[in-house]
């Protein structure tokens, strides 16, 4: 339902029809226009709210225009039981409502018509298509936006007008009623044909797609990032979108599905959306040389035909998962790895990819992640001045195969953060799921909620604990930069304001750089004033896009996590961390199937090692595993100098300049044949 709000509105509405049958075989005016108006309410809240149950009630025939059409024939109903079945209102009723649904067939057709006809074959960002096309402007948003439930919603004046002739014995209302309902409705109707025809139409298929190929022939675009996938998974394109900024080579992007587009970050990075298979196979991308995929989909397979570039997985995390040595890799010309243990596992799981086609490039991503000087002073002393050591908790989701190892917190997840809170001398707790925690499994979710109950009981502990001080004047003046931060970046976002359709925006999708920029600085302002905007001590839930995983790695001194890429990420900062071990391994064993934990303080569901993992920060001295976080770092991935960044680029250039000795090699063995056969 997604809330009791909803919940509650569920229920009226589903108990509103059978009251609204009583009222009419009662029969009772009044109380049928209280069932009328709480059924109309009911529905039209849950349809604002996207509620999973009306869109699950088409499926067992109970949809809108079903609703819809029920409660005006229970109406009739109501006027026959009334005894006005020979009274014109009667059949007035009936002859209104039968024309206002014969007036939906064209409505909904002329609606499906306009999204079809400004569907574009390819959706843009940051390509200037505009002007070699000319694409008008989308209809109004109120004509569009939930169409349908706009025009049923239409029958109300009918319905309050025969209602009123029915209660007063009088039917002049009912007529005017059905006769306002009537002529709204074909208003509607004459408002949207305009849309369907000469001038407020976007260019067809093959004009859009000749304009496409003009645009490429002119960029000619030499690396692509190439990315299919779900509404869930755009984080995993939009990892590589500062690296692809980066790129010495005129970098472009293309994705699959539209939802992707729509979820997709700002980047400056020309982006072609191609959902049609056939229209991608047909794009001139005969300029690019190497094509980067960061997840492996069947939808690689349009790319992966074209045998003038070279094709590399780049994947979307670095972890010992099972996902990490996909068998399906060896369909690439070269896999990527952050370091030398990408390479191992491969060689360990022997899927097909040969060692020859591993390239080690390291984690571009990475680069905004801090190193470890250590906790500070007070930090290390506890509570005496109100700062305290930070631990992040930051636990993977519960995956799709229910196995009890793939994340710590329904197992474990309580009793670490209990001896978190408890701990003496004391730190602060940062908890971050995954985005995904409790999608799946309703026990991860209420461990979840379990979780974050104890987290919050903590903070509000801590607040009435004397032994932890506060800068008010300090925190006020950083929630009043972040009013005015957010205010500014709502700003130049366009203050969420929608782009209209997609051809709209395609049309309007060009980003302005100047903006992009201060947005960028913004952002980075706007991090540094939320750590200031609460006590150092102060536990926190944090969820959502904003603060980064890596902003709460630059805040903490140490993290517990699961077999995740958030470990190798963490293992970048050369702090101290603890995995647990949930699927209970043993940690000889689980150290051996998982590279990434060789450094870590292994953790037992009952998390009673936890203590290890405080020793090390209060005291980096005696840091038992400093030396070894040190070694799986360059092991996992790769070396500090050259920067990453630096590494990656240097890959794309030596992987087409192959592509490039590939193309002419060809070019020349096909000179070579048609002078033979001209000899012949």
């Amino acid at each position: 339902m997604g809330s009791a709000a909803e919940l509650a509105a569920a229920v009226l509405m589903m108990l509103g029809f059978p009251c609204l049958m009583v009222a009419a075989l009662v029969p009772s005016v009044p109380a049928f226009a209280a069932g009328a108006a709480v059924t109309y309410l009911a529905d039209h809240y849950l349809h604002r709210k996207g509620s999973y149950l009306v869109n699950r009630l088409s499926k067992v025939r109970a949809g809108l225009s079903i609703r819809f059409l029920i409660r005006q024939l229970l109406l009739v109903l109501l006027l026959a039981r009334l005894d006005l079945s020979d009274n014109l209102v009667f059949y007035a009723a009936v002859a209104g409502f039968i024309a206002f649904y014969g007036l939906q067939a064209p409505h909904g057709a002329l609606v499906t018509l306009i999204r079809n006809r400004r569907r574009m074959p390819v959706a843009t960002r940051n390509i200037d298509l505009a002007s070699r096309i000319r694409i008008p402007d989308a209809p109004p948003r109120g004509l569009l936006n939930r169409s349908a439930e706009k025009m049923l919603h239409l029958d109300l004046a009918a319905v309050v007008g025969v209602l009123v002739s029915a209660f007063l014995d009088e039917p002049l209302a009912g007529f005017i009623g059905i006769g306002v309902t009537l002529l709204l409705g074909c208003l509607y109707v004459l408002a949207l044909i305009p849309y369907v025809r000469g001038s407020k139409i976007p260019p067809n298929a093959d004009t859009v797609l000749a304009a496409m190929d003009d645009w490429l022939a002119e960029y000619r675009p030499e690396t692509v990032l190439y990315f299919s996938g779900s509404k869930d998974s755009a984080y995993q394109v939009n990892m590589w979108l500062e690296t692809m900024e980066q790129l010495d080579s005129r970098p472009l992007i293309i994705l699959r599905e539209r939802v992707i587009l729509a979820n997709l970050a700002p980047t400056t990075v020309p982006v072609i959306c191609v959902p049609g298979g056939v229209h991608l196979m047909n794009l001139d991308l005969t300029t690019v040389r190497v094509a980067l995929y960061a997840a492996n989909v069947g939808k690689n397979i349009h790319l992966l035909r074209v045998p003038t570039m070279k094709h590399v997985f780049i994947g979307h995390g670095d972890s010992d998962k099972l996902a990490s040595v996909n068998p399906f890799s060896k369909v690439y010309d070269e896999v990527w790895t952050a370091g030398r243990a990408g390479r191992d596992r491969y060689a360990i799981a022997d899927v097909g990819v040969r060692d020859d086609d591993i390239v080690e490039v390291g984690r571009p991503q990475l680069a905004p992640i801090q190193t470890w000087q250590g906790v500070s002073e007070g930090a290390r002393g506890g509570a005496a001045d109100g700062r305290c050591p930070t631990v992040l908790y930051a636990p993977t989701w519960e995956g799709w195969d229910g196995n009890p190892g793939n994340t710590s917190i329904v197992l474990a997840g309580e009793n670490i953060v209990k001896k978190l809170v408890k701990a003496d001398p004391p730190v602060r707790v940062l908890y971050k799921p995954h985005p995904f925690t409790g999608t799946v499994s309703a026990e991860a979710k209420a461990a979840h909620q379990r979780i974050t109950a104890l987290v919050e009981k903590a903070a509000a502990e801590r607040a009435a604990d004397a032994r932890f001080t506060v800068d008010t004047a300090a925190q006020s003046a950083a929630k009043a930069e972040l009013t005015r931060i957010e205010a500014r970046i709502a700003e130049l976002s366009g203050n969420g304001k929608d782009r209209g359709d997609e051809a709209e925006a395609t049309r309007d999708g060009l980003v302005d750089v100047a903006r992009h920029e201060e947005i960028a600085r913004l952002r980075t302002e706007w991090n540094d004033a939320y750590w200031r905007s609460f006590g150092s001590h102060e536990h926190r839930v944090i969820t959502g896009a904003e603060p980064r995983l890596y902003d709460c790695f630059n805040v903490s001194d140490a993290m517990v996590s699961d077999i995740s890429s958030v470990v190798s990420d963490f293992i970048a900062s050369g702090k101290p961390y603890a995995v647990t071990d949930s699927g209970e391994l043993g940690e000889e064993e689980f150290k051996r199937q998982n590279t990434a934990v060789r450094a870590a303080v292994i953790l037992s569901n009952s998390a009673a090692e936890l203590g290890g993992l405080l020793d090390a920060v209060r005291d980096p001295s005696a840091d038992p595993l400093a030396e070894e976080r040190s070694e799986l770092k360059r092991y996992l991935l790769g070396p500090d100098e050259p920067t990453s960044i630096e590494q990656f680029n240097t890959a794309v250039a030596n992987l087409s300049l192959k592509a490039e000795t590939r193309n002419l090699g060809q070019e020349a063995r096909i000179a070579a044949t048609e002078e033979a056969e001209l000899a012949g």
